[in-house]
Formats: C-alpha cells, structure tokens, sequence
C-alpha cells in the first residue's frame, strides 16, 4: 500500500517537474514615470490614461513618461540528450552501467516435471465408496 503510494507521488513529482521545467512565459510591466501601474503574465498589460494624452501631446515633449518592460522566462527546449553528445569516458561509465545492469538478471530455469507424461489409472470403482471411509 505504501509502495503504491510513493510510487504515484514520485510520478507525479517528476512529471510536474518536467511540465514546469519546459514552461516558458513573458511577464509583462508598465510603468508610469517611475511608478508600477500594472502586471500581466501570459497577457498584455493595461496602458494608463497617460498613454493616450501622450501620443496626442507628442510634437509639444519629446520624452515619453510611460515605458513598458518585457522578462521573458525560457524554459528548457531539448529534454533528450544523443549518446555522442557524452565524451568517451561518460560513453564508456553508461555502457559499463548499461551492461551490469542487464546482466544482473537471470532467467528463470525451466520447470521440469517428471511426471508430465504419466496418465493416472482408470478407476473401474470407487474406492472411498467400497470401504465405506466418508470424511465428516
């Protein structure tokens, strides 16, 4: 019972660490003059009222107030590794653990059962019936 259930939490563990390793994402920030007005993760952020009044004001100020920061967060890309990307001494350290283990196993020997040919005699009477030995 415990063994089932460490085995199905340590599965979803690792898949869970695989989903979340692989996840990429861009965080999206705008700010006000130096001020943070909002945050937005997998959308786009909400421009502030400035924004507006800005671009109709853009021949009078040349520096814009407002500015918007992108982070993005890459997750992995490649989760499988080729054999001749190892150099010979990691090569060689996989093929010695690959082969030990292989060979730790035995198969199992054949059954070998003496009798397998042996047919039992035909019953002409019942026996149990004759000496009248019933088991109560």
């Amino acid at each position: 019972m415990i063994k089932e259930i460490l085995h199905k939490s340590f599965s979803v563990f690792l898949a869970s660490l695989v989903l979340f390793s692989t996840l990429s994402f861009t965080i999206e920030k705008h700010f006000c003059g130096d001020v943070l007005v909002d945050v937005a993760v997998f959308t786009e952020v909400e421009k502030c009222d400035m924004e507006t009044e800005e671009k109709a004001l853009a021949e009078i100020t040349k520096k814009p107030c407002c500015k918007d920061e992108i982070d993005v967060v890459k997750g992995q890309d490649e989760l499988l590794k080729s054999f001749n990307d190892f150099n010979i001494k990691q090569q060689q350290f996989i093929t010695s653990i690959f082969y030990s283990y292989i060979n730790l196993f035995e198969g199992i020997p054949k059954k070998i059962v003496p009798c397998r040919g042996y047919s039992p005699p035909i019953l002409v009477r019942d026996i149990l019936v004759l000496d009248q030995v019933f088991l109560i």
